[in-house]
This record gives C-alpha cells, sequence and structure tokens, in this order.
C-alpha cells in the first residue's frame, strides 16, 4: 500500500493533464531568446569588428 503512495504523482490535481516539456529543451530555448537578444541590442558593436 505504501508502494502506492510513493507513486502517486505529486503535481496537483488541475496540472496533472498538462504536458511539460523537458527542463532541456527550456534551457535551449533561454540560451537561444539570450543570443537572439544580444544580438539585436550589439549589433553595430558586432558588425564593427567586421569593417
Amino acid at each position: 500500500m505504501s508502494d502506492d503512495n510513493s507513486n502517486e504523482e505529486l503535481r496537483p490535481r488541475k496540472m496533472r493533464g498538462v504536458a511539460f516539456p523537458k527542463a532541456k529543451y527550456g534551457v535551449i530555448l533561454a540560451i537561444i531568446i539570450i543570443i537572439i537578444v544580444n544580438l539585436f541590442y550589439y549589433k553595430e558593436t558586432i558588425f564593427s569588428f567586421f569593417k
């Protein structure tokens, strides 16, 4: 009986049907967003190195 309780989902009842993405996809998405934002803000500085 205690095995059934330990295997039970720890998420709240209303959130059990929600599919959560893997954490590594969130990390990859965060890195991509940071790179894009930095390219947007520092594009003149970056392109000045190529001149």
